[in-house]
Protein backbone atom coordinates (compact mmCIF):
# COMPACT_ATOMS: atom_id res chain seq x y z
CA UNK A 1 0.00 0.00 0.00
CA UNK A 2 1.51 3.69 -1.31
CA UNK A 3 1.47 5.86 1.45
CA UNK A 4 -0.80 8.25 -0.26
CA UNK A 5 -2.98 5.45 -0.39
CA UNK A 6 -2.76 4.67 3.39
CA UNK A 7 -3.33 8.73 3.93
CA UNK A 8 -6.31 8.42 2.02
CA UNK A 9 -7.45 5.70 4.03
CA UNK A 10 -6.77 6.95 7.45
CA UNK A 11 -8.12 10.27 6.32
CA UNK A 12 -11.66 8.44 5.17
CA UNK A 13 -11.71 6.70 8.00
CA UNK A 14 -11.17 9.86 10.36
CA UNK A 15 -14.25 11.47 8.65
CA UNK A 16 -16.61 8.36 8.76
CA UNK A 17 -15.52 7.93 12.51
CA UNK A 18 -16.36 11.74 13.26
CA UNK A 19 -19.37 11.52 11.07
CA UNK A 20 -20.91 8.17 12.38
CA UNK A 21 -19.81 8.50 15.80
CA UNK A 22 -21.52 11.49 16.07
CA UNK A 23 -24.73 10.72 14.32
CA UNK A 24 -24.86 7.11 16.10
CA UNK A 25 -22.75 7.63 19.18
CA UNK A 26 -19.35 5.96 19.91
CA UNK A 27 -20.78 2.57 20.09
CA UNK A 28 -20.92 1.72 16.41
CA UNK A 29 -19.14 -0.84 15.13
CA UNK A 30 -15.82 -1.00 13.38
CA UNK A 31 -17.94 -2.97 10.28
CA UNK A 32 -20.40 0.12 10.19
CA UNK A 33 -16.85 2.61 9.81
CA UNK A 34 -15.15 0.41 7.71
CA UNK A 35 -17.88 0.16 5.34
CA UNK A 36 -18.73 4.26 5.64
CA UNK A 37 -14.94 4.60 4.71
CA UNK A 38 -14.62 1.87 2.37
CA UNK A 39 -11.56 0.65 4.10
CA UNK A 40 -10.88 -3.20 5.19
CA UNK A 41 -10.92 -4.42 9.06
CA UNK A 42 -7.36 -5.10 8.31
CA UNK A 43 -6.20 -1.74 7.32
CA UNK A 44 -7.77 -0.12 9.88
CA UNK A 45 -6.23 -1.67 12.29
CA UNK A 46 -2.89 -1.39 10.27
CA UNK A 47 -3.55 2.08 10.74
CA UNK A 48 -4.55 2.27 14.15
CA UNK A 49 -4.06 -0.08 17.09
CA UNK A 50 -7.73 -0.61 18.37
CA UNK A 51 -11.38 1.06 17.02
CA UNK A 52 -10.54 3.35 20.58
CA UNK A 53 -7.45 4.71 19.07
CA UNK A 54 -9.39 5.30 15.81
CA UNK A 55 -11.93 7.68 18.31
CA UNK A 56 -9.23 9.31 20.08
CA UNK A 57 -7.66 10.42 16.45
CA UNK A 58 -10.83 12.05 15.46
CA UNK A 59 -11.22 13.93 18.33
CA UNK A 60 -8.20 15.06 18.18
CA UNK A 61 -8.08 15.96 14.23
CA UNK A 62 -11.18 17.80 15.04
CA UNK A 63 -9.98 19.51 18.11
CA UNK A 64 -8.27 22.57 16.20
CA UNK A 65 -12.03 23.35 14.40
CA UNK A 66 -13.97 22.88 17.69
CA UNK A 67 -11.43 25.73 19.04
CA UNK A 68 -11.36 28.18 16.47
CA UNK A 69 -15.16 28.09 16.07
CA UNK A 70 -15.51 28.45 19.83
CA UNK A 71 -12.97 31.24 21.30
CA UNK A 72 -12.02 34.42 19.71
CA UNK A 73 -8.75 35.23 17.68
CA UNK A 74 -6.04 35.27 20.24
CA UNK A 75 -5.19 39.23 19.04
CA UNK A 76 -9.30 39.69 19.23
CA UNK A 77 -8.68 42.91 22.07
CA UNK A 78 -12.27 42.68 24.01
CA UNK A 79 -12.41 42.87 27.27
CA UNK A 80 -12.26 39.63 28.84
CA UNK A 81 -15.94 39.51 29.84
CA UNK A 82 -16.82 40.40 25.83
CA UNK A 83 -14.28 37.01 25.18
CA UNK A 84 -16.43 34.87 27.40
CA UNK A 85 -19.93 35.94 25.77
CA UNK A 86 -18.30 35.15 22.53
CA UNK A 87 -17.88 31.56 23.38
CA UNK A 88 -21.74 31.55 24.13
CA UNK A 89 -22.92 33.28 21.45
CA UNK A 90 -21.28 30.31 19.10
CA UNK A 91 -22.30 27.58 21.18
CA UNK A 92 -25.87 29.34 20.65
CA UNK A 93 -25.53 29.56 17.12
CA UNK A 94 -23.68 25.86 16.96
CA UNK A 95 -27.41 24.65 18.86
CA UNK A 96 -28.82 26.28 16.70
CA UNK A 97 -28.13 23.80 13.88
CA UNK A 98 -30.50 20.85 13.23
CA UNK A 99 -28.35 18.03 13.29
CA UNK A 100 -26.88 19.59 16.11
CA UNK A 101 -26.35 16.50 19.25
CA UNK A 102 -24.29 18.74 21.58
CA UNK A 103 -20.40 19.22 22.36
CA UNK A 104 -18.95 16.14 20.65
CA UNK A 105 -16.29 16.10 23.05
CA UNK A 106 -19.20 15.94 26.27
CA UNK A 107 -21.00 13.25 24.07
CA UNK A 108 -17.92 11.28 24.34
CA UNK A 109 -17.21 10.92 27.52
CA UNK A 110 -20.72 10.52 28.86
CA UNK A 111 -20.91 7.62 25.99
CA UNK A 112 -17.70 6.03 27.20
CA UNK A 113 -17.98 6.17 30.70
CA UNK A 114 -14.00 4.84 31.27
CA UNK A 115 -12.01 8.52 32.00
CA UNK A 116 -9.00 6.11 30.90
CA UNK A 117 -10.71 5.06 27.19
CA UNK A 118 -7.82 7.10 24.50
CA UNK A 119 -11.02 9.07 23.38
CA UNK A 120 -12.11 10.01 26.46
CA UNK A 121 -8.66 11.28 27.51
CA UNK A 122 -8.69 13.39 24.42
CA UNK A 123 -12.04 14.26 25.22
CA UNK A 124 -11.12 15.37 28.87
CA UNK A 125 -8.30 17.49 27.55
CA UNK A 126 -10.19 19.57 24.88
CA UNK A 127 -12.61 20.66 27.99
CA UNK A 128 -10.04 21.32 30.19
CA UNK A 129 -8.77 23.86 27.65
CA UNK A 130 -12.22 25.40 27.70
CA UNK A 131 -11.93 25.58 31.51
CA UNK A 132 -8.45 27.11 31.03
CA UNK A 133 -9.40 29.46 28.69
CA UNK A 134 -12.75 30.84 31.23
CA UNK A 135 -10.19 30.92 34.17
CA UNK A 136 -7.24 32.93 32.22
CA UNK A 137 -9.97 35.30 30.82
CA UNK A 138 -11.81 35.52 34.27
CA UNK A 139 -8.26 36.37 35.72
CA UNK A 140 -7.79 39.12 33.27
CA UNK A 141 -10.93 40.65 33.85
CA UNK A 142 -11.11 40.51 37.59
CA UNK A 143 -13.38 37.74 38.77
CA UNK A 144 -13.60 37.84 42.48
CA UNK A 145 -12.66 33.90 42.24
CA UNK A 146 -11.70 33.23 38.57
CA UNK A 147 -11.46 29.09 39.45
CA UNK A 148 -15.09 29.10 40.71
CA UNK A 149 -16.20 31.25 37.66
CA UNK A 150 -14.48 28.72 35.10
CA UNK A 151 -16.17 26.43 36.57
CA UNK A 152 -19.15 27.73 36.84
CA UNK A 153 -19.09 28.54 32.99
CA UNK A 154 -18.06 25.14 32.11
CA UNK A 155 -20.90 23.80 33.63
CA UNK A 156 -23.50 25.92 31.90
CA UNK A 157 -21.58 25.71 28.61
CA UNK A 158 -21.97 21.49 28.94
CA UNK A 159 -25.38 21.89 30.70
CA UNK A 160 -26.68 24.20 27.76
CA UNK A 161 -25.10 21.94 25.14
CA UNK A 162 -26.43 18.63 26.68
CA UNK A 163 -29.90 19.99 26.55
CA UNK A 164 -29.83 21.39 23.36
CA UNK A 165 -28.31 17.89 22.06
CA UNK A 166 -31.25 16.08 23.30
CA UNK A 167 -33.57 18.73 22.06
CA UNK A 168 -34.97 18.95 25.38
CA UNK A 169 -34.38 23.02 25.42
CA UNK A 170 -32.84 25.71 22.93
CA UNK A 171 -29.93 28.19 24.33
CA UNK A 172 -31.27 30.78 22.41
CA UNK A 173 -32.17 34.07 24.55
CA UNK A 174 -30.81 32.00 27.82
CA UNK A 175 -27.09 31.68 27.39
CA UNK A 176 -26.55 35.80 27.32
CA UNK A 177 -28.31 35.62 30.78
CA UNK A 178 -27.51 33.32 32.34
CA UNK A 179 -23.43 34.04 32.15
CA UNK A 180 -24.40 37.53 32.42
CA UNK A 181 -25.47 36.85 36.01
CA UNK A 182 -22.52 34.44 36.58
CA UNK A 183 -19.80 37.53 35.36
CA UNK A 184 -21.63 40.08 37.50
CA UNK A 185 -21.82 38.04 40.46
CA UNK A 186 -18.00 37.43 40.20
CA UNK A 187 -17.56 41.06 39.69
CA UNK A 188 -16.32 40.81 36.08
CA UNK A 189 -14.94 43.74 34.01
Amino acid sequence: MTTEAKSSSRERLLEAAAALTYRDGVNIGVDALCKAAGVSKRSMYKLFESKGELLAATLEEGASTYVTALLPAADDNRPPRERILHVFEQAESQADAPDFQGCRYLVAQIELKDPGHPASRVARQVKENLTAFFRAEAEQGGASDPDLLARQLILVFDGASARAGIKADAPTGLLAPTVTTLLDAADMR
